[in-house]
Formats: structure tokens, C-alpha cells, sequence
């Protein structure tokens, strides 16, 4: 028997016996250690309120075309730090100069055009799908973080903490435990909401008497929980004094981004303490920048300029303690936001909720460059279109799991759900080649294409796949899927797909191919 199916097959019962007086015992033992040891960690940067990707990284080869749609918004094309090794036709914001030199010295890869079919402009909900790894309509009770610790501890909380793992598997700094860090109602980690208190974890419930009914066991059931917070405090509580910051970079005081900075100064203290947690997550917000985004003053200062100024100060001084105090390689990062925001600007100077956005992934140990080519920005745009979408966010999470916490490819969907293929991100031990990055970018080499196109009812969809999974899909211009043609195994070869689009308007489309690490999205017209 695999150690996973005997792990859940055991029968393990809370009431009435303490599961940790057997914890050198080989059954406990087998019970309450990771399937997949580790010392690596991750840390999630959530920017809540919807971040305005065009207004980070700036697709300068399109400049003309954003700019009409973006005049009382956009800085001159000037002021945008061109990014090294792009020819000059991929820039970042100018307030995230530290972001810059973190892509210099190799430690930044840029996911562009990144979301989910038919996406949700609530605030609520986009965040329950980012967080859960949910389709749009799929309502789940669970994180993918969650589900991934709970595959890794299979009968956690029972038996935690222990010997084996006297920690923390996950921990939420200036904010409760959300839904990604959840699995089936069980918090897969704790949260720590005074940063300045690190033992001030829960309060106290164990003032009324616990009934023989369903209500008494559930109580029980909550202060067992309680009961490892405050144990796993004991632990955190060790880490932070052991802990320590070198570095002198973080912001302070009222500068952009103190308050995430002094978030990040407690997770690289815990990991240099010691600390066997696996997940890190940390949040900042203000990224609702429906007006006022920019100064129109100066286009390159304002609101969204100081939200993007402390997220990049932070992580760079983030990483830097990381390297001075030696964990470095151990240690990676990413950021979202619940979505992006509309290709045209408002009248108010501002943007309003949208579909893709580039994300960040950062550390010593990522595979740095841009992944995908800059989103294209249709000349025709509407106040409802959106940037195409490139890479689902679960494709980020499936790398993650697959290439930095080593998940076996045959268990991800147990994580994610679905099958959602990896993307070339994380280098586990030199095993992807450094320069898949340029898979992506060939020149001359078309993994899709329509024939004819323009078309008025019918066109046909010319892929080219390498072999194994493949997908191919249709979005419209306001980066809502609208067909999947073929979402499964292929032998390596040229297909021909059928695209029957006489139901739905003129316009604009983008056909999607995406096959193993490679994809490919190409504008395809339907006339009237």
C-alpha cells in the first residue's frame, strides 16, 4: 500500500484522546510528516483592488495605439524603464526602478496577459476564484493553497503540531486565514494580525462548558484548534527571537509600502528563525484606482505610481534580507490581484475593472525574462474590451506546485482540479533549460493561425502541436472565452479545426493555443 492511501485510510478520532501522546509512534509519524519534504518556501503578495497592468508594464511597441486610448493617463513613452533584453518593446513603470534591478540581476519573470475564461469584474468574487482556483461559475469551499497543504498533510489538524512539525504549515501576516489557505472549512494555516505583537495569535474561548450534544463536539472541535494556534505560537514566538533582518532597504515610516514592508521584514525573520513553514501570505491594497490614478501634473507620480513604488521597494528588500541572511535559495515569490482593468481609460483619469494582468514572480531560484509576448492592444477598442488573455492564472499555480514544491505532474489535478499545464518558471535542480523563455517567441514559427480571416460565418482554425495536451480556444475582444475547439491529447503534428462563428457578432477575436509550456494568441476578424 502507497503511503498516501494508507495515510487515508486510517480512522483517526479527536474526542477524548490525545493523538499527540503518540507521537513517536510510526503510525502517527507516517500520519503527521509531509509526503514531499522540503525546506523551500513561498511568498504570496496579494494587491487587492484590481491592479491596472497596462500602467506597469507597458507594451512600448504599441505605445501609439495605448496612447490613444490612454491620453489623459499614460506618461510619455520617455519616462517607462525599457526592460533589458526586450529590443526595447517591453517597459516597467519608473516607480518600480527596484523592480528593475531585481530584473537585471535575474531574480523577475513578467507572466503577461494572465486571467481565466469569462472573467468576474466583483471584487468578492474574482478573489474567491483567485484564491480557490475555481472556474468563473464554479463555486468552491476550499484554496489552492489550502488543497495543497492538505495534500501534503492529509489529516492535519489532527496531531499538529508535533515533533515532526512543530510549525506552522502556512501563515497569514496583517489579515485572517482567507479562503486560499482553506481546505473544506479547515484553515491550513494561522494568521498573525498585530505585526508588532507576533504572540498575539487568538484569543481566549474556554469560558463556557462544552454540552454532550453536537454543539459541545463542535466546540471541542474549535478549541483543538485553538489549541495548536496557541502551541503553534510557542513555535513562532521561538522563530522571531531566533530570527532576525540585515537588511537596511525596507521602507518605513510613511513611505509607500511600510505597511507591507514591515509585513515582510516578519516573514523573512520566521524563515531565518527556523521556521518549517511552507507558505507565506501578505497583502496591500488600494489598487481600486477608478480616478485620480495619475497626477496630471506629472503622469508619472500619483496614486497608482506610490501603490507600485512599495510594492517593488518591499519584495527588493525582501530578497535582499533573504541573501544576507542566506535562505535566498530557498526562497521564492509571487503577486496578483483579483483582475485587471480596461484597455481605455475613464474621464475621471482612472480605470475601471477589467481582465488580464501581468504577473511577477521573484527569487533567486525563478527562471528570469518574460514569458509570452506583450498583449496586444486592438486600435478599435471599446470602453469594454479587454487585453486577450495569454496563460490561465492556474497554469502559475500548477508550475508552482510542479516545479517548486515538486509535486508529481500525475498529482496536480488533485490540487488544481483540472488539468492545467505547467509554465517554465521555477529552475528544480537545472531541470528546465534556461532559455525557455524564447520558446515562445520563434520567429517565423505560427502554432495558430485562421485561413480565412477575415471571414464572415466560418473559418478554420491551423494549429500546429508538438504532441500531448493541447488546447485551443476563442475569446472575444472583452477576453470572455466564447468556444473551446479541443482541450486534450494530440500527437505531434498540423490539425485543422472548424470554427463556426456565425451566431456570434462582428468583431474582433483572438484564437488560443497552448501546448505543454508554449502558446500562441493571434487576432482573428469576423465581417459582417
Amino acid at each position: 500500500m502507497k503511503r498516501r492511501q494508507f495515510i487515508q485510510s486510517v480512522p483517526v478520532a479527536i474526542g477524548g484522546m490525545s493523538v499527540t501522546s503518540y507521537a513517536s509512534t510510526p503510525m502517527l509519524s507516517a500520519l503527521t510528516s509531509a509526503l514531499y519534504d522540503t525546506d523551500r518556501v513561498l511568498v504570496i503578495v496579494q494587491m487587492s483592488g484590481g491592479n491596472d497592468g497596462l500602467n506597469m508594464v507597458f507594451p512600448l511597441d504599441q505605445y501609439d495605439t495605448l496612447l490613444s486610448h490612454r491620453s489623459n493617463l499614460l506618461m510619455a513613452q520617455d519616462k517607462i524603464l525599457s526592460l533589458s533584453g526586450t529590443n526595447g518593446k517591453t517597459g516597467i513603470h519608473p516607480a518600480m526602478n527596484r523592480f528593475n534591478e531585481l530584473w537585471d540581476e535575474k531574480k523577475l519573470s513578467i507572466v503577461q496577459s494572465v486571467g481565466y475564461p469569462s472573467f468576474s469584474f466583483s471584487h468578492f468574487r474574482a478573489t474567491d476564484i483567485w484564491m480557490s482556483a475555481s472556474d468563473s461559475k464554479e463555486f468552491l469551499n476550499s484554496g489552492w493553497a489550502g488543497r495543497y497543504l492538505n495534500y501534503e498533510y492529509p489529516n492535519y489538524p489532527v496531531g499538529f503540531p508535533n515533533p515532526t512539525l512543530p510549525d506552522p504549515l502556512a501563515i497569514r501576516i496583517g489579515g485572517s486565514v482567507g479562503l486560499g489557505l482553506q481546505n473544506m472549512g479547515v484553515n491550513m494555516g494561522i494568521s498573525i494580525n498585530n505585526t508588532n505583537d507576533l504572540l498575539n495569535l487568538t484569543g481566549s474561548i474556554y469560558k463556557d462548558q462544552a454540552t454532550s450534544d453536537f454543539k459541545g463536539k463542535e466546540l471541542l472541535y474549535v478549541r483543538e484548534v485553538q489549541r495548536q494556534t496557541d502551541k503553534f505560537g510557542d513555535s513562532v514566538s521561538a522563530g522571531a527571537m531566533k530570527g532576525k533582518n540585515l537588511s537596511t532597504l525596507y521602507p518605513t515610516g510613511s513611505a509607500p509600502g511600510a505597511s507591507l514592508s514591515n509585513a515582510l521584514k516578519i516573514v523573512a525573520k520566521l524563515i531565518s528563525g527556523g521556521l518549517k513553514t511552507r507558505i507565506y501570505w501578505v497583502s496591500t491594497g488600494g489598487f481600486d484606482t477608478h480616478s485620480n490614478q495619475v497626477s496630471t501634473t506629472d503622469k508619472t507620480t500619483g496614486n497608482h505610481a506610490n501603490l507600485l513604488k512599495g510594492v517593488s521597494d518591499s519584495i527588493h528588500a525582501f530578497l535582499d534580507d533573504c541573501k544576507l541572511l542566506g535562505v535566498e535559495d530557498r526562497v521564492a515569490g509571487m503577486t496578483f490581484s483579483e483582475f485587471g482593468r480596461r484597455i481605455k481609460t475613464n474621464a475621471s483619469i482612472g480605470t475601471d475593472h477589467g481582465g488580464g494582468q501581468p504577473m511577477f514572480l521573484f527569487g533567486k531560484k525563478i527562471v528570469p525574462g518574460l514569458v509570452g509576448k506583450n498583449p496586444t492592444i486592438d486600435p478599435a477598442a471599446t470602453v469594454n474590451s479587454n487585453i486577450p488573455m495569454q496563460y490561465d492564472f492556474r497554469s502559475v499555480y500548477a508550475s508552482i506546485l510542479q516545479d517548486w514544491f515538486c509535486v508529481p505532474k500525475d498529482d496536480l489535478e488533485n490540487v488544481l482540479l483540472k488539468n492545467f499545464q505547467a509554465l517554465p518558471l521555477f529552475d528544480p535542480s537545472g531541470c528546465i533549460p534556461t532559455d525557455v523563455h524564447d520558446q515562445n517567441n520563434k520567429a517565423g514559427e505560427n502554432l495558430i493561425y485562421a485561413y480565412p480571416n477575415p471571414f464572415t460565418t466560418t473559418t478554420k482554425i491551423k494549429i500546429e502541436t508538438k504532441g500531448d495536451h493541447t488546447s485551443v480556444q476563442i475569446f472575444n475582444n472583452e477576453g470572455i472565452l466564447v468556444k473551446t475547439l479541443y482541450d486534450g491529447i494530440l500527437e505531434a503534428g498540423k490539425y485543422d479545426l472548424p470554427c463556426d462563428m456565425e451566431d456570434a457578432p462582428a468583431g474582433t477575436y483572438y484564437a488560443r493555443i497552448q501546448n505543454g509550456k508554449l502558446q500562441q494568441v493571434k487576432p482573428i476578424m469576423k465581417m459582417r
